[in-house]
């Protein structure tokens, strides 16, 4: 285990060109970004639902909680386009 976290750490931490490029690593970045407001937004969604389904004055609240989490993906790409230009 030691022996493959250090021959790990020799390839992450070698001289000459990255092991990722930047637009990979951006890419990387924003899909695994995406894939976890993908899973917030599965169980927020079904609560909105529940919630909304037995009293009626919970949509406003249960649709500001549903578009929390795609705030984070916006704020991925911005950043982005910002480290980019």
């Amino acid at each position: 285990m030691i022996d493959a976290t250090t021959q790990l750490a020799a390839v992450a931490l070698q001289q000459g060109a990255p092991a990722l490029e930047p637009v990979a690593a951006a890419a990387i970045a924003v899909g695994l970004g995406a894939l976890g407001t993908g899973i917030a937004q599965r169980s927020i969604g079904a609560a909105a639902v529940g919630a909304v389904a037995e009293d009626r004055d919970m949509l406003v609240p249960a649709l500001i909680f549903t578009a929390l989490p795609e705030t984070l993906i916006i704020i991925a790409f911005v950043t982005i386009f910002v480290a980019q230009g």
